[in-house]
C-alpha cells in the first residue's frame, strides 16, 4: 500500500516544456534565499489587519488550527500561512518592497492563531512550511490555503512540502474551513440536568475534575467551551485537555 501510494505521488510531478518540475500548477524547487531576510523591515505589517480577519471569520475569533474559540483578539497572533521567511526563501526574496508588503498583508494568507501554536515551541508553527507541520484541524483548508498563496505570488514548493501536502489534499471532500461546534457539548450538559460540571463529572468530591474522571463519562478530548474544562488543567494551554 505504502508503495502504491509513492507511486501516485512522482506521477503527480510533472515536467513541463521549461524543463522545471511542477506539482499542482506550482514549480518545485529548493528553498533558496537569494537575498537577506528582515521580517519587521520587509515584511511590514499593521495589527488592524487582525480585525480583518475576524470580519472575514464572520466575527468570530477563532484558531482554526485548533478549533479553538477566544474571547478577543488580544489572546490570539496574527498567523501567515505561508510564514514570511518560507516566502521569501520560495521567491520573495527577488521581490519588490511593494509585493513583500502585499504579501504580508494579504488576507488569504493570513488567520489567527494561540502565541503557543503560531510561535516556536513543542508543537508551535514557528515558520515552518507544511512538509515540516500541519495543523491538528483544518487540514485540508490549510493546504488548499498554501497551494492559494503560492500561486498568486509565483512562488516555489520544495519537494517534500508538495508531497506531505498531497497527501492531505488528495483525500479532502472540500476545502473550506471547519468551524468546531462549542454549543453542542453546552446543550447535552444543560440536558443532564446537573446545575454545575463538578456536581456531575467530580466523583470524588475533591473540587476539580481530573482525565480519569473525564473518561469515566465519556466526556474525552475535553475542549475549551465544554462545561467541564474550566475545572481541569490544560497543561499546554492549546483549549484541548485530555487528548
Amino acid at each position: 500500500m505504502r508503495f502504491s501510494i509513492l507511486i501516485m505521488f512522482v506521477t503527480l510531478f510533472v515536467i513541463d516544456a521549461s524543463n522545471a518540475e511542477t506539482w499542482r500548477g506550482l514549480e518545485v524547487a529548493p528553498e533558496n534565499r537569494c537575498s537577506p531576510f528582515d521580517r519587521k523591515s520587509q515584511y511590514p505589517y499593521p495589527q488592524s489587519v487582525e480585525d480583518e480577519i475576524v470580519r472575514s471569520m464572520g466575527g468570530k475569533v477563532y484558531g482554526p488550527y485548533t478549533g479553538r474559540y477566544f474571547k478577543t483578539d488580544s489572546e490570539t497572533d496574527i498567523e501567515h500561512i505561508v510564514s514570511v521567511s518560507e516566502g521569501h526563501d520560495s521567491g520573495l526574496c527577488k521581490a519588490t518592497p511593494e509585493v513583500r508588503i502585499a504579501f504580508a498583508t494579504d488576507p488569504l494568507n493570513l488567520t489567527l492563531a494561540a502565541p503557543n501554536v503560531n510561535r516556536c515551541g513543542a508543537g508551535g508553527k514557528c515558520g515552518y512550511d507544511g512538509g515540516e507541520w500541519l495543523p491538528e484541524r483544518n487540514k485540508c483548508w490549510f493546504s488548499h490555503s498554501v497551494v492559494a498563496v503560492r500561486k498568486k505570488y509565483g512562488l516555489t514548493i520544495d519537494r517534500a512540502e508538495a508531497t506531505s501536502l498531497e497527501e492531505v489534499m488528495s483525500n479532502c471532500s472540500s476545502f473550506e474551513m471547519v468551524f468546531e461546534d462549542i454549543h453542542t457539548e453546552q446543550m447535552d450538559f444543560a440536558a443532564s440536568g446537573a446545575s454545575n460540571p463538578l456536581e456531575r463529572y467530580d466523583t470524588n468530591n475533591n473540587g476539580k475534575i481530573t482525565c480519569a474522571e473525564a473518561r469515566s463519562h465519556g466526556i474525552t478530548p475535553v475542549k475549551r467551551g465544554h462545561p467541564a474544562y474550566e475545572f481541569m488543567y490544560d497543561r499546554d494551554g492549546d483549549g484541548i485537555v485530555c487528548e
